[in-house]
């Protein structure tokens, strides 16, 4: 049997800690392993607890959430450990404090009121390495994305060959790789080494960060032969 998933949560209301700390324990598959109230005291629970997830609350007090999943994600990189994955919870559909956390490297966000299943879900989900993001939080990211200036085109990727940009346009749309494979007749494998060869050429994280990558430069609405 496999070690539970290790779970950390950050978040600044102790009523709602104390619900997410018994929704977490009830299940066998995951261990509440920590808890803060700041993102000061996130850095140091991600430092002596080693969490496998961590949900962390956007707006608290000392330090926000944004610049706490930064340096942790941050730390991890430097000393080549494996950082923990970052779920930013959110009270909006979107803000823009919640893509600068994509941004700062969260392997995804939920809203606050989600539905209990799908927390957990996205918890076991997140643990193994794919990014999550409530589909009404997709919807309102691309609505804010919609209402700012394109971005030019960056020059890595027009290094993107003719492939790579109709599996980038696809994985943008939140297409997963069985669903790109069916659609490109290709094996799920072929679409999943596309897919890291996109992320590294573009240095991207995750395929959140292609998502808000392909909005905030109008990549979407590229074709593969432009």
């Amino acid at each position: 049997m496999s070690a539970p998933i290790r779970v950390a949560l950050v978040d600044d209301q102790a009523l709602f800690r104390a619900g997410i700390r018994m929704l977490v324990a009830s299940q066998p598959d995951l261990e509440f392993v920590g808890e803060a109230g700041d993102g000061q005291g996130a850095i140091q629970l991600s430092d002596e607890l080693r969490p496998d997830v961590i949900l962390m609350d956007v707006r608290m007090p000392v330090l926000d959430g944004i610049e706490a999943t930064r340096r942790i994600v941050l730390a991890g990189e430097e000393s080549g450990a494996t950082a923990p994955r970052i779920i930013v919870l959110t009270t909006f559909d979107l803000d823009e404090a919640a893509a600068r956390a994509i941004r700062a490297g969260a392997s995804g966000f939920l809203l606050k009121d989600a539905e209990p299943e799908f927390l957990l879900a996205a918890i076991r989900t997140v643990h193994a390495g794919t990014a999550v993001v409530a589909a009404s939080a997709t919807r309102a990211l691309f609505e804010h994305v919609g209402r700012t200036a394109p971005k030019p085109a960056p020059a890595e990727f027009r290094s993107l060959t003719s492939r790579e940009r109709e599996i980038f346009g696809l994985a943008a749309r939140g297409l997963s790789n069985a669903e790109i494979a069916q659609s490109e007749y290709l094996s799920e494998a072929t679409v999943k080494t596309h897919v890291s060869r996109i992320l590294g050429k573009l240095s991207l994280r995750d395929r959140v960060q292609l998502v808000v990558y392909a909005f905030e430069h109008r990549l979407n609405e590229h074709r593969a032969d432009q």
